[in-house]
């Protein structure tokens, strides 16, 4: 391999290299793609000495988070605006992930005032929609809500293939709250284990909203918990119709006296459906459960 003038070696992922070049008070890191490799070199940039001067001729610099569901990231960009948007000392960020919207608030020592007074607004104004202040993940909140309020779940899925329960298991603990997940792929297995009415599946087919609120009810039954989640939809890239068009999703969650059902229409592949169907599963439950603690 050959450095570029003046450049260093930060160390080799496998055979892939990292790079550190400076050329006057510029200083630019060069990492391989793949996540895993750029990970493992990182830490070595971060350490470099070029690299804390950067760091140090830049003010330190306090991050505020806000995380909504159930608002679109159109809507956020105007109540941002509205609230004022940014200020000196303050840098804003918006970005859209799995349903969620995550404004990223930064600011200097300077900027304080400003940017408490537009996290305030923000959280106003859009208070219905806000669940999060931090990046824990949606389903480590959902089991949190259970443990604490001592109730279990557990999710029949269809189009997601386990993907809610895979998720739910995923965070340490989860045996607290989440006893199983029930992948009911096929008619006969909806009707057997969930205890789907044959009739209702002929007549409302198994992508409909009624199927799902009867998967979530036979989950609750039949695995004995208190909360039920459930997913029924088309991922594709096959098996749309006209009526029932690939992305078609229908969500059903039930806790106690609180029921919630909800209808999407998913872009993207059937990776992008069945990630997504998923994510909103769970902000659909947590919801449900809330609401459930607060009746």
């Amino acid at each position: 391999a050959t450095l570029p003038d003046g450049a260093e070696a930060l160390g080799l992922a496998g055979t892939a290299p990292g790079l550190i070049l400076r050329a006057g008070a510029t200083v630019v890191v060069v990492l391989p793609g793949p996540p895993g490799e750029l990970r493992r070199l990182w830490p070595n940039a971060a350490r470099h000495g070029w690299v804390s001067e950067v760091a140090a001729r830049n003010p330190p610099r306090n991050r505020r988070l806000l995380r909504f569901f159930g608002v679109s990231e159109s809507a956020v960009a105007r109540a941002l605006e509205e609230a004022g948007g940014e200020a000196r000392g303050v840098e804003v960020g918006i970005c859209a992930r799995d349903f969620e919207i995550h404004v990223d608030i930064a600011a200097t020592v300077e900027g304080e005032d400003a940017a408490a007074s537009l996290e305030g607004e923000l959280a106003l104004q859009l208070a219905r929609h806000l669940f999060a202040r931090d990046e824990e993940p949606i389903e480590s909140l959902l089991l949190k809500l259970c443990i604490e309020h001592e109730l279990t779940l557990a999710s029949a899925e269809s189009c997601t293939g386990g993907l809610v329960g895979a998720r739910l298991t995923g965070i340490a603990g989860a045996s607290q709250a989440f006893r199983g997940a029930v992948v009911a792929y096929d008619n006969d297995v909806k009707m057997r284990t969930l205890d789907v009415p044959e009739q209702l599946l002929a007549a409302r087919g198994a992508v409909s909203a009624e199927v799902a609120e009867a998967m979530a009810h036979g989950v609750r039954q039949a695995l004995g918990v208190d909360v039920g989640i459930s997913i029924t939809g088309i991922a594709g890239p096959g098996g749309g119709t006209a009526e029932k068009p690939v992305g078609l999703v229908y969500l059903h969650a039930s806790a106690g006296q609180a029921e919630r059902g909800r209808e999407l229409h998913i872009p993207g592949d059937r990776t992008a459906i069945r990630d997504r169907a998923a994510a909103a599963a769970l902000h659909l439950t947590r919801r449900v459960v809330a609401q459930s603690r607060a009746s």
